[in-house]
């Protein structure tokens, strides 16, 4: 495959700093996985926006400019731990902030003229904590994470090199 035919693998996603991310860690651990559970790596916690999927690579430098939206600063308090029936366990914000669905919905307005299709499903916000994870020990509480939103990151997810995440680029 040459290069004018290899796609990349995108998505948007709140991206956390290291804080954030050893909060995230501990609410992880703090779940009881069942054997074969799949819990996500520590340096892949994120926050989900935008899946875009496999997108041509000679797309990438129009998407790096497109993708920028106004963003104000807020705030997402994260403590609501969740095993959705499909086997994902996640951690849930404990309210949705209105500007969280302000960023999502303005990425979802830029989306088309960038010749991508946002998701039809509806929107929420979470952070997955593992996978294949029916029947796992819900804690029944921890602390509220408290996580100061300045920037979200489109992000490569590459399958082919063990699922490894790159942040190709922050927006503020």
């Amino acid at each position: 495959m040459d290069d004018a035919t290899q796609t990349t693998r995108l998505f948007l996603a709140l991206w956390p700093d290291a804080a954030v991310r050893d909060q995230l860690r501990a609410w992880r651990d703090a779940w009881a996985w069942p054997r074969g559970a799949s819990p996500v790596h520590t340096d892949k916690l994120h926050l989900t926006l935008h899946f875009l999927g496999n997108v041509p690579g000679e797309r990438l430098p129009d998407l790096l400019d497109g993708l920028c939206v106004p963003l104000s600063p807020f705030s997402v308090q994260l403590g609501c731990p969740a095993a959705w029936h499909n086997g994902v366990a996640v951690l849930e914000p404990l309210a949705v902030p209105p500007a969280l669905l302000d960023l999502h919905a303005g990425l979802a307005d830029a989306l088309p003229a960038l010749g991508l299709v946002p998701e039809a499903r509806a929107y929420r916000p979470h952070v997955t904590m593992a996978r294949r994870a029916g029947g796992a020990g819900v804690p029944a509480s921890g602390p509220a994470i408290d996580w100061a939103i300045d920037r979200y990151a489109l992000v490569e997810s590459k399958p082919a090199d063990g699922g490894g995440y790159t942040v190709l680029k922050e927006y503020r």
